[in-house]
């Protein structure tokens, strides 16, 4: 049985355009925290961790990191 909102809601949200990675950084970084509090989380590099908030920044068409978590949230992306 599915529940058709859920049904419809998948439909219209399509298919996550963020990489397994970029939805790692954010899932991290739900909690806030630093680039380094999130590189030492992932165990990645800063530069890493910037690389892939900006490239998810962009990819949601959002303004910042908070605005981006929210977007794939509501997406259902993350």
């Amino acid at each position: 049985m599915v529940d058709p909102a859920l049904a419809a809601e998948s439909l219209t949200s399509g298919q996550s355009p963020l990489t397994d990675r970029e939805r790692d950084v954010l899932s991290v970084a739900r909690d806030g925290g630093t680039v380094a509090d999130l590189a030492k989380s992932l165990h990645l590099s800063e530069g890493t961790i910037r690389n892939h908030l900006s490239a998810a920044i962009g990819k949601t068409g959002a303004r910042t990191r908070a605005e981006a978590v929210k977007v794939a949230e509501d997406s259902g992306w993350l």
